[in-house]
């Protein structure tokens, strides 16, 4: 059984019972790319980190220039996939651009549910709920499956939640996003706990949260994505195809792009950086010449980067050509990265990141102080909306600190008045952690400060 690309492009928007009408020169996926950009949640990328937090280098990359550059790549992989896809399978009401606007919309949200502090934020969450006396007795109300949510918290899963819920929360689905893009979006189409979970790359994290179960179901049966639970009670779904590209260009994206802040920041020599770029080039004679001709090593650095991903844009559309098959059957298990030629020296710029790159000293100071922060930003707000939620439940007013500490938190998150949030305690930390992953890592630091007492306002 395979699944049908009529229905994997499927312009259905999470929410609505209809499909919206075409517009002439616009398509919905166009559309979806738009309301991305427009969000709240989009914007706030411009100040969280992707490797070097808090940079005072304004070459380095944030998320929000990461999230573009990885839609960029998206887009050139699913427009050159899309024209293979249409002439193979004879696709006369879908164009190439769609689907490349597809990709371009999933690339450029991929990473809108990231905690500030990057990946050691959702760490910090994690090892929070795992340890804090406060999660324990919050357990106490909760399923197996809400309580492995948070022990194994994902920024991809709030990603979604973002998507489908947080951003436009008055209309069902969210910013209501066409199925396809949602659906391309999940690159872990499973929740965060199953009986038997799936082998391969697509099942090693979680997409959505028990908050949002249903929405991703209305997304993975619209679209026509295979089940792979062995339990009913599990949600467990193969990948949108699409999703591979989205995934593929994440990986070109934060891999050379990565490598190149590297060397602005004085990590790596140009030397170092020029033998494995090389690595990736076709005519090496041919632009050993052009290197030689240009001015100074940060031309030679942009130089070799666009030729690098160059390279590795074309070897991912033969490699997705190569295996549509089995991307279609859901047996595919391997990111596409590692069919390509060049996935030797891809694999060599990994391992030379993970040894002198993402542990800078600068990188694992911050992340250090961003389990603190995070971890203390959760111990305050936590005890406050618990003891909130108690008061209400009790008929007497809060305590004078946590009626104070609650106003901090906007009512777009956290809703006291709502019986269902007084006596859930799940929904009560969700609405938590939807607060503090909605920071920048500015706010981040400078609301901790303040309600630890280290600063005050206007100071």
């Amino acid at each position: 059984m395979k699944m049908d690309w009529q229905k994997l492009l499927s312009p259905q928007r999470l929410g609505k019972a209809e499909p919206d009408k075409i517009m002439p020169g616009r398509s919905p996926f166009q559309q979806d790319f738009d309301r991305i950009v427009f969000s709240p949640a989009f914007r706030r990328l411009q100040d969280k980190a992707q490797v070097f937090p808090l940079a005072d280098n304004d070459y380095v990359h944030t998320r929000l220039t990461h999230s573009m550059e990885v839609s960029c790549v998206g887009r050139s992989l699913g427009s050159a996939v899309g024209a293979m896809i249409c002439d193979r399978h004879k696709l006369s009401h879908i164009q190439p651009s769609d689907i490349g606007a597809i990709v371009a919309a999933a690339g450029l949200a991929h990473d809108i549910g990231n905690p500030p502090l990057g990946h050691s934020g959702e760490e910090a969450i994690r090892y929070w709920f795992v340890h804090s006396p406060l999660a324990e007795d919050m357990k106490k109300s909760m399923t197996a499956k809400q309580q492995a949510d948070i022990s194994r918290y994902e920024g991809n899963a709030q990603g979604f939640r973002v998507l489908s819920k947080l951003q436009m929360p008055d209309n069902v689905g969210g910013m209501q996003l066409t199925c396809a893009t949602l659906a391309a979006f999940a690159k872990y189409p499973v929740e965060s706990s199953v009986r038997n979970r799936p082998q391969g790359v697509a099942s090693k994290k979680f997409n959505f949260f028990q908050a949002e179960r249903e929405l991703f179901r209305n997304v993975a049966e619209t679209t026509g994505l295979l089940s792979l639970a062995s339990d009913p009670d599990d949600y467990c779904w193969c990948r949108h195809p699409l999703a591979w590209l989205v995934e593929a260009a994440d990986d070109i994206s934060y891999r050379i792009v990565d490598f190149e802040d590297a060397w602005v920041m004085g990590i790596l020599a140009y030397s170092d950086l020029k033998d494995i770029f090389m690595k990736f080039v076709a005519e090496p004679a041919k632009a050993t010449g052009k290197l030689n001709s240009l001015s100074s090593n940060a031309l030679r650095v942009q130089f070799l980067r666009a030729r690098v991903i160059n390279c590795l844009v074309s070897e991912t559309i033969e490699a997705f050509s190569n295996w549509e098959d089995d991307i279609l059957a859901g047996t595919l298990d391997r990111p596409l990265i590692e069919l390509i030629p060049c996935a030797e020296a891809m694999r060599e710029i990994y391992d030379r990141s993970l040894k002198d790159v993402y542990n800078f000293p600068r990188a694992v100071e911050i992340e250090v102080a961003g389990y603190e922060l995070t971890q203390g930003l959760l111990d305050v707000f936590v005890s406050c909306v618990n003891e909130v939620a108690e008061a209400k439940r009790e008929k007497r007013p809060p305590a004078h600190r946590n009626f104070k500490i609650i106003q901090l938190i906007p009512q777009e998150y956290c809703n006291p008045e709502s019986p269902e949030w007084q006596n859930d305690s799940y929904i009560r930390l969700m609405s938590v952690l939807d607060f503090i992953c909605s920071m920048t890592d500015t706010r981040a630091v400078s609301l901790f400060k303040k309600i630890k007492g280290i600063s005050l306002p206007g100071q």
